[in-house]
Parts: C-alpha cells; structure tokens; sequence
C-alpha cells in the first residue's frame, strides 16, 4: 500500500494541469467571451467538484444543466442553485424567467447510452446545444490489490469514468459539430498520468480518459475543443476512500474552483494548449 508521502507524489502534488487537445479554436473561442452568459451542462452534479461549479457558475451568471444519478441531491441543488443565481439577489434585475427554470436538472446515468441519449434529447429540446460540457461523473474503487478487486466493482468504474464519456462524446458531439462551436472538458487525474497501489482500476480509467481525450482532439472540426483536466487534490467522497482522515488536508471543491476558473479560462484563451498549474503552486 501507498505511504501518505507516495500517494501525494503520484497524484500529482496538488497540481491542476490540461493535456493536449486541440490547435486553434476559431468558433471556441467565441464560447468564452468575457462576460457573455453560456450554457454549461455537467456530469455528476449532485457532488463534490460537480457541485460546486454548478453553483459558481450559476452565481456568475450562466445556465446550468446538471445531471446525476441521485434524484434527492438533484433536487436539494436546484433549490440551492435557485438562491445562487443573480436573479434571486437583492438588487438584481428581474428577467422574463425564473431563475427556478433557467437551469435545468435530469436524473441521468451516464454508464447507459440511453439515458444519455435521453439526456441530449431534453437537452436540445429545452436548452439547445451547450457551450460548454465538462464530463464530470466518476468513481474510484475501494483500497484493494487488483486480483481483489470484484470484478462488478471493476466494471463499475470504467463503465463510469470511461464509457460515461464515451456515451457522452457520441451524443453532443454531433450537435456542437452542427453549431460549429463547442468546448468539452474531461475530467481527468493526476493518476491519468502516474499510478498507485491498489488503485489500479480507476488509474486505469484516468490514462484512458487522457488517450480517449487525445485522440477525439484529433477527429474534431475546427470551432470545437476537448480537453482532459486533472485538478489536483480535492477533499472529495473519492479522495476520502483513498486517503481517509487525510483527505481534510486538501481544499475543498468550494475552494479549488477560485482555482480551477481563471486558470481553466487563461489555458482556453491560449492559441495552443500545453500544461498549465494551478496558481497556488
């Protein structure tokens, strides 16, 4: 089993990084104009980083679809979505919609191609095509040497952290390829570029994810971009399977978002991509 000392190291040192995905976004770029409102759809919302850029982004100003499989945590984040968006703040100017239904939340599983495909089919129907998607939803199996690992606990992550994405890129890519414009953000780890005792199978998703996210940059017509992001160490439920207690020693995903925002938004404005850190290291 990993020491505390070698888990920090291959996770990669708290650092938030990007690989390669696409050369110069043309139509893309146009997703991240300063100030403009965009329409962000996230997996895996109803938790952790999926959480709290749902709100933030929902307190800046943009339309939040979400997704998860949790319909009780759905509905406790709308509620608190609600309250987080500009509308719902003292002083603000009131729009010909509430903020209740500017957002838009579907209980969705994103291991099953069609509840994915009901997802984009709500989604067009509702909110059109996203500006941008960040394919959050994952999971991690429990501390375990491989050969002890279930082999449905296996298939669980994979078919999550994996084929969630896959499921995902099949769907909304054709849409964003219509639009001719788009940026899709893979959520990746510091164990998509290094590796860990007994936690072999979500490493194993993570480097595919990095691969998957390399190749489909390659596919992708000018006006689109995909990106895998690794963001470091966070005090999430999957951190805490891993790390235990220690996990309380990371930032919280309410705090690795300040992070996560304008470093995420300088490596877009970027003409190419290259590996960025977070600002704190």
């Amino acid at each position: 089993m990993c020491t505390k000392r070698e888990r920090q190291r291959e996770v990669g040192k708290g650092e938030m990084t990007t690989t390669p995905a696409t050369l110069p976004l043309s139509g893309g770029m146009n997703v991240l104009n300063k100030g403009a409102q965009r329409t962000v759809l996230i997996t895996g919302v109803s938790r952790g980083l999926g959480r709290a850029l749902a709100l933030e982004m929902a307190k800046r100003g943009h339309t939040v679809i979400g997704c998860a499989r949790s319909s009780e945590k759905l509905k406790s984040l709308q509620i608190e979505l609600s309250s987080a968006s500009p509308s719902s703040q003292p002083n603000s100017i009131s729009t010909s919609s509430s903020s209740d239904d500017r957002h838009l939340f579907m209980n969705v599983d994103v291991r099953s191609n069609s509840s994915v495909e009901e997802l984009a089919h709500a989604v067009m129907e509702k909110k059109g095509v996203p500006d941008i998607i960040v394919n959050n939803a994952g999971t991690i199996n429990r501390n375990n040497r491989i050969w002890e690992v279930p082999e449905e606990e296996f298939d669980s992550v994979i078919d999550t952290n994996l084929k969630g994405i896959a499921n995902m890129l099949r769907h909304f890519i054709p849409l964003m390829i219509e639009s001719k414009q788009g940026i899709i953000v893979n959520m990746s780890s510091g164990w998509g570029r290094s590796a860990a005792a007994q936690v072999a199978p979500y490493c194993a998703s993570k480097w595919a994810v990095e691969g998957l996210t390399r190749s489909v940059a390659k596919e992708l017509p000018s006006g689109l971009a995909i990106v895998a992001l690794s963001p470091g160490v966070v005090n999430t439920d999957m951190l805490v399977s891993c790390f235990g207690s220690s996990s309380s020693l990371y930032q919280t995903p309410e705090s690795w978002y300040l992070c996560f925002h304008p470093s995420l938004l300088v490596q877009l404005s970027s003409p190419f991509w290259h590996h960025i850190l977070a600002p704190n290291e």
